[in-house]
């Protein structure tokens, strides 16, 4: 299985907006050149984002992005969900109907009725990284990279990078 780098991108940019307060929006250009990705990429991310209910864009020269909901009831199942989309990662072509020694004008119930084995398991397996992605939230996330893992400062140089651009962008 392989997720997009999309969700990685959403999950970093997410991070960066966590603790911003109230009109401290963060725009697209800002977070592509961060991230050193293109705008219209991250736009196409912040999209599905916002379908999803976990941004939101606010209009006009001082807009951007905000969260739409509070960091800790957005979990990284909702990010992956809002990337990827709801479809279950492995998709069952029950080819255990199609093999040689399968009647199939005349498939048995085992075949019909019950479900593939394999399916079950592939489905119990993703069920349970949900389970595991889904207890993971953003609040989470931004303790433990800026209260345990970047060094001590970094919170407040990023923060400051993206009002300096938001002042570089706006003549603020």
């Amino acid at each position: 299985m392989k997720m997009s780098v999309g969700v990685e991108y959403a999950l970093h940019c997410l991070l960066y907006i966590v603790k911003l307060k109230d009109k401290d929006y963060v725009g697209i250009k800002a977070l592509a050149e961060f991230q050193g990705v293109s705008e219209s990429y991250l736009a196409k991310i912040f999209t599905k984002l916002g379908k999803a209910g976990i941004t939101r864009s606010v209009p006009g020269v001082n807009g951007g992005y905000e969260l739409a909901r509070n960091p800790k009831d957005i979990s990284f199942w909702d990010v992956v969900e809002a990337v990827e989309g709801k479809e279950p990662l492995f998709q069952c072509a029950e080819i255990r109907q199609k093999t040689v020694l399968v009647d199939q004008n005349n498939l048995p119930d085992v075949y019909t009725k019950c479900p593939c084995f394999i399916k079950k398991v592939m489905l119990d397996g993703e069920n349970e990284m949900k389970k595991y992605l889904s207890a993971k939230n953003l609040d989470w996330l931004y303790d433990e990279v800026y209260g345990r893992i970047l060094p001590k400062g970094s919170e407040e140089e990023t923060l400051r990078w993206f009002m300096e651009k938001k002042g570089e962008t706006y003549g603020n």
